[in-house]
Protein backbone atom coordinates (compact mmCIF):
# COMPACT_ATOMS: atom_id res chain seq x y z
CA UNK A 1 0.00 0.00 0.00
CA UNK A 2 1.54 3.10 -0.79
CA UNK A 3 2.74 5.53 2.21
CA UNK A 4 0.03 7.94 1.20
CA UNK A 5 -2.82 5.76 1.54
CA UNK A 6 -1.59 4.08 4.91
CA UNK A 7 -3.65 4.87 7.96
CA UNK A 8 -1.58 6.91 10.23
CA UNK A 9 -0.06 5.08 13.20
CA UNK A 10 1.46 5.93 16.71
CA UNK A 11 5.02 7.10 16.48
CA UNK A 12 7.70 4.60 18.24
CA UNK A 13 10.19 7.31 19.33
CA UNK A 14 10.03 6.88 22.93
CA UNK A 15 13.54 5.13 24.25
CA UNK A 16 14.32 3.63 27.50
CA UNK A 17 14.95 6.84 29.23
CA UNK A 18 11.88 8.16 28.10
CA UNK A 19 10.06 5.29 29.48
CA UNK A 20 11.41 5.94 32.87
CA UNK A 21 10.94 9.63 32.46
CA UNK A 22 7.23 9.12 31.26
CA UNK A 23 6.61 6.92 34.63
CA UNK A 24 8.43 8.99 37.22
CA UNK A 25 6.86 12.44 35.94
CA UNK A 26 3.65 10.75 36.69
CA UNK A 27 4.36 9.01 40.12
CA UNK A 28 7.41 10.74 40.87
CA UNK A 29 5.06 14.07 41.40
CA UNK A 30 2.28 12.77 43.44
CA UNK A 31 4.52 12.80 46.64
CA UNK A 32 4.20 16.21 45.87
CA UNK A 33 0.26 16.36 46.55
CA UNK A 34 0.18 12.88 48.57
CA UNK A 35 2.53 13.92 51.78
CA UNK A 36 0.46 16.68 53.08
CA UNK A 37 -3.06 14.53 52.48
CA UNK A 38 -1.86 11.93 54.23
CA UNK A 39 0.08 13.87 56.86
CA UNK A 40 -3.89 15.72 57.41
CA UNK A 41 -5.67 12.33 57.71
CA UNK A 42 -3.11 9.75 58.73
CA UNK A 43 -0.73 11.84 61.39
CA UNK A 44 1.32 9.98 63.29
CA UNK A 45 0.83 6.88 61.15
CA UNK A 46 1.39 8.59 58.14
CA UNK A 47 4.16 6.46 57.57
CA UNK A 48 2.55 3.30 58.37
CA UNK A 49 -0.34 4.23 55.59
CA UNK A 50 2.54 4.93 53.05
CA UNK A 51 3.78 1.38 54.06
CA UNK A 52 0.81 -0.57 53.76
CA UNK A 53 -0.15 1.68 50.00
CA UNK A 54 3.67 0.93 48.87
CA UNK A 55 3.40 -2.83 49.54
CA UNK A 56 0.23 -2.52 47.11
CA UNK A 57 2.11 -0.81 44.80
CA UNK A 58 5.03 -2.99 44.61
CA UNK A 59 2.41 -5.66 43.29
CA UNK A 60 0.63 -3.32 41.23
CA UNK A 61 4.11 -2.30 39.59
CA UNK A 62 5.28 -5.88 39.14
CA UNK A 63 1.92 -6.53 37.38
CA UNK A 64 2.27 -3.78 35.03
CA UNK A 65 5.51 -4.66 34.17
CA UNK A 66 4.78 -8.03 33.13
CA UNK A 67 1.82 -7.19 30.96
CA UNK A 68 3.66 -4.08 29.38
CA UNK A 69 6.07 -6.25 28.69
CA UNK A 70 3.92 -9.19 27.29
CA UNK A 71 1.00 -7.15 25.55
CA UNK A 72 3.11 -3.55 24.27
CA UNK A 73 0.14 -2.11 23.07
CA UNK A 74 -1.09 1.03 23.94
CA UNK A 75 -4.23 1.36 26.35
CA UNK A 76 -2.15 -0.22 29.51
CA UNK A 77 -4.52 -1.70 32.03
CA UNK A 78 -7.76 -1.33 29.96
CA UNK A 79 -6.41 -3.45 27.19
CA UNK A 80 -4.85 -6.13 29.71
CA UNK A 81 -8.00 -6.56 31.28
CA UNK A 82 -10.10 -6.35 28.21
CA UNK A 83 -8.12 -9.43 26.91
CA UNK A 84 -7.94 -11.15 30.23
CA UNK A 85 -11.50 -10.41 30.80
CA UNK A 86 -13.55 -9.68 27.90
CA UNK A 87 -14.92 -6.14 26.49
CA UNK A 88 -17.31 -5.26 29.08
CA UNK A 89 -14.70 -5.53 32.21
CA UNK A 90 -12.55 -4.30 29.84
CA UNK A 91 -14.62 -0.79 29.16
CA UNK A 92 -15.29 -0.67 33.06
CA UNK A 93 -11.54 -0.61 33.93
CA UNK A 94 -10.76 1.71 31.05
CA UNK A 95 -13.19 4.40 32.33
CA UNK A 96 -11.95 3.96 35.66
CA UNK A 97 -8.50 4.79 34.79
CA UNK A 98 -10.32 7.74 32.29
CA UNK A 99 -11.15 9.55 35.60
CA UNK A 100 -7.90 9.22 37.04
CA UNK A 101 -6.15 10.40 34.15
CA UNK A 102 -8.00 13.49 33.88
CA UNK A 103 -7.99 14.05 37.63
CA UNK A 104 -4.03 13.60 36.53
CA UNK A 105 -4.29 16.89 34.42
CA UNK A 106 -6.29 19.13 36.86
CA UNK A 107 -4.92 17.82 39.82
CA UNK A 108 -1.58 18.21 38.93
CA UNK A 109 -2.08 21.58 37.25
CA UNK A 110 -3.74 22.84 40.54
CA UNK A 111 -0.74 21.89 42.85
CA UNK A 112 1.27 23.02 40.14
CA UNK A 113 0.47 26.38 40.15
CA UNK A 114 0.43 25.68 44.59
CA UNK A 115 3.85 25.62 44.51
CA UNK A 116 4.72 28.33 42.21
CA UNK A 117 2.40 30.64 45.17
CA UNK A 118 5.14 29.34 47.41
CA UNK A 119 7.19 32.31 45.71
CA UNK A 120 4.01 34.39 44.77
CA UNK A 121 1.39 35.04 46.73
CA UNK A 122 -0.56 35.81 43.93
CA UNK A 123 -1.15 32.78 42.99
CA UNK A 124 -2.53 31.62 46.37
CA UNK A 125 -5.75 29.98 45.55
CA UNK A 126 -7.07 30.84 49.36
CA UNK A 127 -6.36 34.23 48.98
CA UNK A 128 -6.73 34.60 44.67
CA UNK A 129 -9.27 31.78 43.55
CA UNK A 130 -9.48 33.65 40.59
CA UNK A 131 -6.27 33.94 39.59
CA UNK A 132 -4.96 30.23 40.74
CA UNK A 133 -8.08 28.85 38.63
CA UNK A 134 -7.22 30.98 35.25
CA UNK A 135 -3.63 30.03 35.92
CA UNK A 136 -4.62 26.14 35.71
CA UNK A 137 -7.00 26.21 33.24
CA UNK A 138 -4.71 27.66 30.92
CA UNK A 139 -2.16 25.18 32.09
CA UNK A 140 -4.21 22.70 31.09
CA UNK A 141 -4.81 24.04 27.18
CA UNK A 142 -1.09 23.99 27.07
CA UNK A 143 -1.00 21.12 27.60
CA UNK A 144 -3.15 19.95 24.95
CA UNK A 145 -1.55 21.75 22.67
CA UNK A 146 1.66 20.34 23.09
CA UNK A 147 0.14 16.94 22.85
CA UNK A 148 -1.17 17.66 19.66
CA UNK A 149 2.18 18.61 18.78
CA UNK A 150 4.00 15.39 19.57
CA UNK A 151 5.04 12.68 21.75
CA UNK A 152 8.88 13.46 21.22
CA UNK A 153 8.29 16.64 22.38
CA UNK A 154 7.20 16.10 25.28
CA UNK A 155 8.99 13.17 26.34
CA UNK A 156 12.04 15.27 25.84
CA UNK A 157 10.53 18.20 28.14
CA UNK A 158 9.65 15.71 30.53
CA UNK A 159 13.00 13.71 30.78
CA UNK A 160 15.32 16.94 31.90
CA UNK A 161 12.73 17.99 34.58
CA UNK A 162 12.59 14.25 35.92
CA UNK A 163 16.34 13.74 36.30
CA UNK A 164 16.86 17.19 38.14
CA UNK A 165 13.72 16.07 40.51
CA UNK A 166 15.71 12.73 41.39
CA UNK A 167 18.40 15.00 42.44
CA UNK A 168 16.94 17.43 44.30
CA UNK A 169 14.74 14.87 46.44
CA UNK A 170 17.78 12.96 47.47
CA UNK A 171 19.15 16.23 48.25
CA UNK A 172 16.11 17.57 50.66
CA UNK A 173 16.42 13.72 51.89
CA UNK A 174 20.02 13.36 52.83
CA UNK A 175 20.12 17.07 54.18
CA UNK A 176 16.94 16.39 56.13
CA UNK A 177 18.02 13.14 58.08
CA UNK A 178 21.63 13.91 58.37
CA UNK A 179 21.37 17.40 60.28
CA UNK A 180 17.70 17.38 61.62
CA UNK A 181 15.96 14.42 61.88
CA UNK A 182 15.71 12.78 65.57
CA UNK A 183 14.31 8.95 66.02
CA UNK A 184 13.26 10.19 69.05
CA UNK A 185 10.77 12.62 67.73
CA UNK A 186 9.65 10.10 65.31
CA UNK A 187 8.58 7.34 67.99
CA UNK A 188 7.06 10.54 70.06
CA UNK A 189 4.97 11.21 66.84
CA UNK A 190 3.75 8.16 66.37
CA UNK A 191 2.55 7.11 70.01
CA UNK A 192 1.28 10.77 70.46
CA UNK A 193 -0.67 11.46 67.37
CA UNK A 194 -1.52 7.90 66.45
CA UNK A 195 -4.91 8.59 64.45
CA UNK A 196 -7.89 6.87 64.86
CA UNK A 197 -9.21 3.79 62.76
CA UNK A 198 -11.04 6.30 60.68
CA UNK A 199 -8.25 8.36 60.26
CA UNK A 200 -5.96 5.62 59.21
CA UNK A 201 -7.87 3.86 56.71
CA UNK A 202 -8.55 7.85 55.58
CA UNK A 203 -5.11 8.06 55.37
CA UNK A 204 -4.44 4.60 53.45
CA UNK A 205 -6.90 5.49 50.78
CA UNK A 206 -4.92 8.86 50.10
CA UNK A 207 -1.40 7.43 50.37
CA UNK A 208 -2.29 4.89 47.11
CA UNK A 209 -2.44 8.74 45.04
CA UNK A 210 1.58 8.68 45.85
CA UNK A 211 2.02 5.37 43.77
CA UNK A 212 -0.79 5.78 41.33
CA UNK A 213 1.10 6.91 37.54
CA UNK A 214 2.96 4.00 36.44
CA UNK A 215 0.89 2.53 34.27
CA UNK A 216 2.30 5.94 32.17
CA UNK A 217 5.17 3.23 30.97
CA UNK A 218 2.23 1.09 29.72
CA UNK A 219 0.68 3.54 27.88
CA UNK A 220 3.85 4.31 25.93
CA UNK A 221 4.22 0.82 25.12
CA UNK A 222 2.86 1.21 21.38
CA UNK A 223 5.60 4.20 21.28
CA UNK A 224 8.20 2.52 22.96
CA UNK A 225 11.30 0.96 21.23
CA UNK A 226 12.03 -2.65 21.91
CA UNK A 227 9.38 -2.71 24.66
CA UNK A 228 9.78 -6.15 26.00
CA UNK A 229 13.44 -5.25 26.80
CA UNK A 230 13.02 -1.57 28.26
CA UNK A 231 9.85 -1.36 30.11
CA UNK A 232 10.99 -4.50 32.38
CA UNK A 233 14.13 -2.27 33.70
CA UNK A 234 12.72 1.28 33.52
CA UNK A 235 9.63 -0.27 35.74
CA UNK A 236 11.81 -1.96 38.23
CA UNK A 237 14.13 1.26 38.52
CA UNK A 238 10.32 2.94 38.88
CA UNK A 239 9.02 1.15 41.75
CA UNK A 240 12.44 1.26 43.87
CA UNK A 241 12.74 4.72 43.49
CA UNK A 242 8.91 6.15 44.23
CA UNK A 243 9.02 3.38 47.00
CA UNK A 244 12.23 4.36 48.80
CA UNK A 245 10.84 8.42 48.18
CA UNK A 246 7.34 8.06 49.79
CA UNK A 247 8.73 6.01 52.73
CA UNK A 248 11.60 8.24 53.37
CA UNK A 249 10.00 11.50 52.94
CA UNK A 250 6.53 10.71 55.49
CA UNK A 251 9.43 9.13 57.98
CA UNK A 252 11.32 12.77 57.97
CA UNK A 253 8.11 14.81 58.25
CA UNK A 254 7.32 13.19 61.52
CA UNK A 255 10.96 13.08 62.54
CA UNK A 256 12.06 15.97 62.31
CA UNK A 257 12.91 18.96 64.41
CA UNK A 258 11.60 22.30 62.74
CA UNK A 259 14.63 24.18 61.68
CA UNK A 260 12.20 27.50 61.78
CA UNK A 261 9.84 28.44 63.99
CA UNK A 262 6.46 27.34 62.50
CA UNK A 263 3.64 29.47 62.39
CA UNK A 264 0.87 29.08 65.46
CA UNK A 265 -2.08 27.20 64.48
CA UNK A 266 -5.89 28.40 64.02
CA UNK A 267 -6.24 28.32 68.24
CA UNK A 268 -2.86 29.99 68.64
CA UNK A 269 -1.11 26.78 69.31
CA UNK A 270 2.43 25.43 68.77
CA UNK A 271 2.30 22.94 65.77
CA UNK A 272 4.24 19.83 64.81
CA UNK A 273 6.01 20.43 61.77
CA UNK A 274 3.82 17.48 60.00
CA UNK A 275 0.72 19.29 61.35
CA UNK A 276 2.13 22.52 59.66
CA UNK A 277 2.06 20.21 56.13
CA UNK A 278 -0.88 18.13 56.44
CA UNK A 279 -3.49 21.84 57.57
CA UNK A 280 -5.99 22.32 54.56
CA UNK A 281 -3.86 25.12 53.36
CA UNK A 282 -0.41 23.72 53.47
CA UNK A 283 -1.41 20.24 51.63
CA UNK A 284 -0.75 20.96 48.35
CA UNK A 285 2.69 22.10 48.84
CA UNK A 286 4.21 20.12 51.63
CA UNK A 287 7.19 19.20 50.00
CA UNK A 288 8.66 22.53 49.06
CA UNK A 289 7.19 23.72 53.09
CA UNK A 290 9.43 20.79 54.40
CA UNK A 291 12.55 21.73 52.38
CA UNK A 292 12.13 25.07 53.80
CA UNK A 293 13.02 23.38 56.94
CA UNK A 294 15.81 21.05 56.49
CA UNK A 295 19.15 22.47 58.23
CA UNK A 296 21.41 24.67 55.75
CA UNK A 297 19.97 23.33 52.12
CA UNK A 298 16.90 24.77 53.08
CA UNK A 299 17.47 28.26 52.32
CA UNK A 300 18.80 27.00 49.02
CA UNK A 301 15.85 24.97 48.32
CA UNK A 302 13.27 27.17 49.56
CA UNK A 303 14.16 29.54 46.25
CA UNK A 304 14.21 26.45 43.59
CA UNK A 305 12.52 23.67 45.38
CA UNK A 306 8.85 25.12 44.77
CA UNK A 307 9.92 25.93 41.26
CA UNK A 308 11.27 22.16 40.13
CA UNK A 309 8.09 20.73 42.08
CA UNK A 310 5.51 23.33 40.20
CA UNK A 311 7.48 22.00 36.62
CA UNK A 312 7.80 18.37 37.77
CA UNK A 313 3.86 18.70 38.94
CA UNK A 314 3.23 20.66 35.45
CA UNK A 315 4.96 17.19 33.21
CA UNK A 316 2.84 15.27 35.42
CA UNK A 317 -0.30 16.63 34.61
CA UNK A 318 1.48 16.30 31.04
CA UNK A 319 1.21 12.49 31.48
CA UNK A 320 -2.51 13.14 32.33
CA UNK A 321 -3.12 14.64 29.22
CA UNK A 322 -0.59 11.55 27.05
CA UNK A 323 -2.08 8.58 29.05
CA UNK A 324 -6.09 10.07 28.95
CA UNK A 325 -5.88 10.02 25.07
CA UNK A 326 -4.21 6.66 24.54
CA UNK A 327 -7.03 4.76 26.77
CA UNK A 328 -9.67 6.33 24.67
CA UNK A 329 -7.53 5.37 21.40
CA UNK A 330 -6.86 2.21 22.71
CA UNK A 331 -10.77 1.74 23.66
CA UNK A 332 -12.08 2.75 20.65
CA UNK A 333 -9.68 0.46 18.54
CA UNK A 334 -11.11 -1.82 20.58
CA UNK A 335 -14.43 -1.15 19.80
CA UNK A 336 -15.34 0.18 23.05
CA UNK A 337 -15.74 3.91 22.30
CA UNK A 338 -16.60 5.57 19.41
CA UNK A 339 -14.39 5.61 16.39
CA UNK A 340 -13.84 9.00 16.84
CA UNK A 341 -11.30 8.62 19.34
CA UNK A 342 -9.25 6.34 17.28
CA UNK A 343 -8.56 8.98 14.38
CA UNK A 344 -4.79 10.06 14.50
CA UNK A 345 -3.77 13.63 13.17
CA UNK A 346 -2.42 13.18 9.86
CA UNK A 347 0.12 15.61 10.24
CA UNK A 348 0.93 14.70 13.73
CA UNK A 349 0.46 11.49 14.17
CA UNK A 350 -0.98 12.17 17.84
CA UNK A 351 -4.55 11.60 18.29
CA UNK A 352 -5.87 14.59 18.54
CA UNK A 353 -9.47 14.33 19.17
CA UNK A 354 -8.76 11.97 21.94
CA UNK A 355 -6.71 14.65 23.73
CA UNK A 356 -8.98 17.86 23.08
CA UNK A 357 -12.28 15.67 24.81
CA UNK A 358 -10.43 14.44 27.76
CA UNK A 359 -8.78 17.72 28.84
CA UNK A 360 -12.33 19.20 28.36
CA UNK A 361 -13.40 16.32 30.79
CA UNK A 362 -10.23 18.15 33.16
CA UNK A 363 -11.60 21.59 32.81
CA UNK A 364 -15.22 20.39 34.07
CA UNK A 365 -13.32 18.87 36.91
CA UNK A 366 -11.54 22.10 37.26
CA UNK A 367 -14.42 23.76 38.04
CA UNK A 368 -16.30 21.50 40.46
CA UNK A 369 -13.30 21.55 42.43
CA UNK A 370 -12.60 25.69 42.27
CA UNK A 371 -16.24 26.43 42.83
CA UNK A 372 -16.27 26.72 46.38
CA UNK A 373 -13.42 29.52 46.51
CA UNK A 374 -15.13 31.01 43.61
CA UNK A 375 -18.71 31.49 44.91
CA UNK A 376 -19.41 31.37 48.87
CA UNK A 377 -23.02 29.79 47.83
CA UNK A 378 -21.09 26.72 46.70
CA UNK A 379 -18.55 26.76 49.55
CA UNK A 380 -21.75 26.57 51.79
CA UNK A 381 -23.03 23.87 50.08
CA UNK A 382 -20.09 21.90 49.26
CA UNK A 383 -19.07 21.99 53.14
CA UNK A 384 -22.65 20.70 53.71
CA UNK A 385 -22.25 17.65 51.58
CA UNK A 386 -18.33 17.16 51.79
CA UNK A 387 -17.91 18.30 55.31
CA UNK A 388 -15.77 21.11 53.97
CA UNK A 389 -12.90 19.40 51.72
CA UNK A 390 -10.57 21.53 49.45
CA UNK A 391 -10.42 21.61 45.89
CA UNK A 392 -6.90 19.11 46.53
CA UNK A 393 -9.06 16.85 48.64
CA UNK A 394 -11.61 16.52 46.61
CA UNK A 395 -9.45 15.36 43.88
CA UNK A 396 -7.69 13.33 45.49
CA UNK A 397 -10.58 11.57 46.63
CA UNK A 398 -11.99 10.57 43.29
CA UNK A 399 -8.02 9.75 41.97
CA UNK A 400 -8.00 7.48 44.93
CA UNK A 401 -11.72 5.95 43.73
CA UNK A 402 -9.99 5.63 40.26
CA UNK A 403 -6.84 3.97 40.77
CA UNK A 404 -8.39 0.96 43.49
CA UNK A 405 -10.90 0.48 40.93
CA UNK A 406 -9.00 -0.35 37.68
CA UNK A 407 -5.78 -1.91 39.16
CA UNK A 408 -8.26 -4.22 41.09
CA UNK A 409 -9.36 -5.50 37.67
CA UNK A 410 -5.82 -5.73 36.33
CA UNK A 411 -4.81 -8.12 39.02
CA UNK A 412 -7.75 -10.54 37.89
CA UNK A 413 -6.93 -10.31 34.68
CA UNK A 414 -3.20 -10.67 35.02
CA UNK A 415 -3.95 -14.47 36.75
CA UNK A 416 -6.20 -15.11 33.80
CA UNK A 417 -4.18 -14.23 31.17
CA UNK A 418 -1.58 -16.61 33.09
CA UNK A 419 -4.09 -19.55 32.93
CA UNK A 420 -5.66 -19.40 29.70
CA UNK A 421 -2.92 -17.53 27.31
CA UNK A 422 0.37 -19.63 28.72
CA UNK A 423 2.02 -19.28 24.79
CA UNK A 424 2.94 -15.66 24.62
CA UNK A 425 6.38 -15.35 26.23
CA UNK A 426 7.01 -13.18 29.27
CA UNK A 427 10.35 -11.93 29.19
CA UNK A 428 9.56 -10.61 32.83
CA UNK A 429 7.62 -12.86 35.52
CA UNK A 430 5.76 -11.53 38.55
CA UNK A 431 7.94 -14.20 41.68
CA UNK A 432 6.63 -16.39 43.37
CA UNK A 433 4.40 -18.95 41.71
CA UNK A 434 2.76 -21.92 41.73
CA UNK A 435 3.06 -24.38 38.75
CA UNK A 436 0.18 -26.27 37.92
CA UNK A 437 -1.55 -27.40 34.47
CA UNK A 438 -4.87 -26.00 32.87
CA UNK A 439 -5.87 -27.60 30.02
CA UNK A 440 -2.90 -29.35 29.36
CA UNK A 441 -0.86 -26.43 29.34
CA UNK A 442 1.64 -25.80 32.09
CA UNK A 443 0.87 -22.32 33.63
CA UNK A 444 2.42 -20.35 36.54
CA UNK A 445 0.15 -19.41 39.46
CA UNK A 446 0.99 -15.66 40.51
CA UNK A 447 0.51 -15.48 44.29
CA UNK A 448 1.71 -11.94 44.52
CA UNK A 449 -1.23 -11.18 42.39
CA UNK A 450 -3.36 -12.21 44.85
CA UNK A 451 -1.61 -10.37 47.34
CA UNK A 452 -1.84 -7.35 45.42
CA UNK A 453 -6.06 -7.82 44.58
CA UNK A 454 -6.66 -8.23 48.62
CA UNK A 455 -4.57 -5.11 49.37
CA UNK A 456 -5.99 -2.92 46.46
CA UNK A 457 -9.97 -4.15 47.41
CA UNK A 458 -9.02 -3.16 50.62
CA UNK A 459 -8.26 0.49 49.34
CA UNK A 460 -11.00 0.72 47.44
CA UNK A 461 -13.43 -0.47 51.04
CA UNK A 462 -11.86 2.57 52.99
CA UNK A 463 -11.91 4.84 49.89
CA UNK A 464 -15.59 4.30 50.11
CA UNK A 465 -15.87 4.49 53.80
CA UNK A 466 -14.06 7.31 54.47
CA UNK A 467 -15.00 10.10 51.45
CA UNK A 468 -18.29 11.00 50.75
CA UNK A 469 -17.06 12.07 46.96
CA UNK A 470 -15.52 8.50 46.40
CA UNK A 471 -18.78 6.78 47.01
CA UNK A 472 -20.74 9.11 45.27
CA UNK A 473 -19.34 10.69 42.25
CA UNK A 474 -16.87 7.24 41.82
CA UNK A 475 -19.65 4.63 41.16
CA UNK A 476 -21.59 7.90 39.39
CA UNK A 477 -18.92 8.11 36.77
CA UNK A 478 -19.10 4.41 36.11
CA UNK A 479 -22.52 4.19 35.73
CA UNK A 480 -22.46 6.95 33.50
CA UNK A 481 -19.79 5.04 31.86
CA UNK A 482 -21.91 1.75 31.52
CA UNK A 483 -24.88 3.69 30.22
CA UNK A 484 -23.15 5.02 26.88
CA UNK A 485 -20.88 1.94 26.30
CA UNK A 486 -24.16 -0.41 26.09
CA UNK A 487 -25.97 2.43 23.68
CA UNK A 488 -22.74 2.27 21.56
CA UNK A 489 -22.59 -1.26 21.73
CA UNK A 490 -26.67 -1.84 20.59
CA UNK A 491 -26.30 1.15 17.79
CA UNK A 492 -22.66 -0.74 16.37
CA UNK A 493 -24.88 -4.07 16.57
CA UNK A 494 -22.15 -5.49 18.77
CA UNK A 495 -22.51 -7.96 21.93
CA UNK A 496 -23.29 -5.89 25.22
CA UNK A 497 -22.53 -8.43 27.94
CA UNK A 498 -20.06 -10.50 25.68
CA UNK A 499 -16.83 -9.97 23.60
CA UNK A 500 -15.99 -9.75 20.43
CA UNK A 501 -14.78 -12.77 18.11
CA UNK A 502 -11.27 -12.39 18.65
CA UNK A 503 -8.12 -14.09 16.64
CA UNK A 504 -5.92 -13.67 20.32
CA UNK A 505 -2.96 -15.58 18.47
CA UNK A 506 -2.80 -13.78 15.03
CA UNK A 507 -2.88 -10.48 16.89
CA UNK A 508 -0.58 -11.34 19.43
CA UNK A 509 1.87 -11.97 16.38
CA UNK A 510 1.11 -8.74 15.05
CA UNK A 511 2.31 -6.52 18.29
CA UNK A 512 5.22 -8.69 18.92
CA UNK A 513 6.03 -7.80 15.10
CA UNK A 514 4.93 -4.25 15.22
CA UNK A 515 7.15 -3.67 18.68
CA UNK A 516 10.07 -4.94 17.17
CA UNK A 517 10.67 -8.13 19.19
CA UNK A 518 11.01 -10.56 16.50
CA UNK A 519 12.60 -13.43 18.86
CA UNK A 520 9.49 -13.33 20.73
CA UNK A 521 7.32 -13.38 18.00
CA UNK A 522 8.94 -16.45 17.05
CA UNK A 523 8.97 -18.40 20.23
CA UNK A 524 5.38 -17.20 20.77
CA UNK A 525 4.99 -19.29 17.02
CA UNK A 526 6.67 -21.95 18.30
CA UNK A 527 4.83 -22.58 21.47
CA UNK A 528 1.59 -22.43 19.59
CA UNK A 529 2.81 -24.99 16.65
CA UNK A 530 3.45 -27.18 19.59
CA UNK A 531 0.57 -26.89 22.12
CA UNK A 532 -1.13 -27.74 18.75
CA UNK A 533 1.29 -30.68 18.01
CA UNK A 534 0.86 -32.20 21.31
CA UNK A 535 -3.73 -31.36 20.97
CA UNK A 536 -3.03 -33.32 17.91
CA UNK A 537 -1.23 -36.23 19.29
CA UNK A 538 -3.81 -36.40 22.33
CA UNK A 539 -7.13 -36.45 20.28
CA UNK A 540 -5.65 -39.32 17.47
Amino acid sequence: MPDEQRKPELRRSVTTWGSFAWGYSDVGADIFVGLGLVLGAAAGASNVAFLFAGIVYVCIGLAYTELAATYPVAGGGQYFVARGLGDFFGFIAGWAVLLDFTIDVTLFAWTCVDYVATLVPTFDATLHPWTHFFLTFGLIAGLALLNVIGVRESTAFQGVVSALDVVSETLILGFGFLFAFRPELLLHQMQTAWPTNYGLMDGISLAIVSFVGLESISQAAQETQRPASVIPRTSVALILTILIFALAYSNLALGMHPWHALPLDAHGHHQALWQYLGNNQNNGRAVALLAQQVPIFGALAALYVPILGAILLLISSNSGVFGSSRIAYAMSNGKLLPSIFQRVNAKFRTPMISILAFCGFAIIELIFAALPGLDPHAKAVYDHLFHGEDGVTFLGDLYAFGAATSYSFVFIALIALRLYDPLSPRKFKMPFNIKMTVRGERVDFPLVAVLGFIGIVSILVFTMITHIIGRIAGPSWLIIGIVLYLVYRRQKGLPVFRSRQHNWRKEQVEILRDAGELELMDEFVANVKASDARKAGVGA
